[in-house]
């Protein structure tokens, strides 16, 4: 009977048992390395927007605070989009003929809300609050980097659960004092160690066991 496979087939069979384990690893790092990437979470990439909002020059220049735009981030979970009234509180008096800002006149003649996209954007099965950051000494540029010299907005940080968790495993690393979490210039004393074991003991922090217990952002 006339042989069906070659004698070299055993050799080529042998190569790719050996080869299969390379690629399968090879292919899971290559997969992991992609998660994190800039190109799988955004990080560093200006978002477009209907209408190219600087907070470089709203913040930075003209000292606006966060909360003037952002008016429920410290009672609520989501610190809130800003509506046209509070965009036209100074544009009604200011480059109201700019034509870049002609989608804003639109929105408020209408009532029609402009459509964002959305730059910190978390998975729908994670829960996040910004109220109890805010209360516990977290500062809007610990998530959101230096907002204030961004000309187009960009997420600075992942967001991913990794580095969420690394925040809650070593809080004290990360908070400042409650009078300064709207305060994007302010930096931390020499001694951070000290200040954070303070401010963990005075702000009333979680055990880190609760801090990173599931149930603590997947509800």
């Amino acid at each position: 009977m006339a042989q069906i496979f070659s004698q070299r087939t055993n050799t080529w069979f042998r190569a790719i048992l050996i080869a299969i384990p390379f690629v399968l690893a090879g292919g899971g790092l290559a997969a992991f390395r992609l998660n994190y990437s800039d190109y799988a979470t955004k990080v560093g990439v200006p978002i477009d927007q209907p209408v190219q909002f600087s907070h470089q020059h709203h913040v930075g220049g003209l000292g606006i605070d966060c909360r003037y735009c952002h008016t429920a981030v410290e009672k609520s979970a989501f610190a809130g989009i800003p509506s046209m009234e509070i965009c036209m509180t100074c544009h009604s008096q200011l480059w109201t003929e700019a034509p870049a800002l002609e989608p804003v006149r639109q929105s408020y003649a209408s009532g029609m809300p402009l459509l964002w996209t959305r730059v910190h954007d978390v998975a729908d099965y994670v829960y996040f609050d910004h109220s109890i950051h805010v209360a516990k000494g977290v500062g809007c540029a610990e998530c959101h980097g230096p907002i204030d010299h961004m000309p187009i907005t960009w997420k600075q940080e992942t967001l991913q659960m990794g580095w969420c968790l690394e925040c809650h495993r070593h809080p004290g690393d990360h908070l400042r004092p409650t009078s300064e979490v709207f305060n994007l210039e302010w930096k931390p004393s020499d001694d951070r160690q000290q200040l954070g074991q303070t401010l963990v003991n005075e702000l009333h922090l979680k055990s880190q066991r609760e801090l990173t217990d599931c149930s603590t952002c997947h509800r």
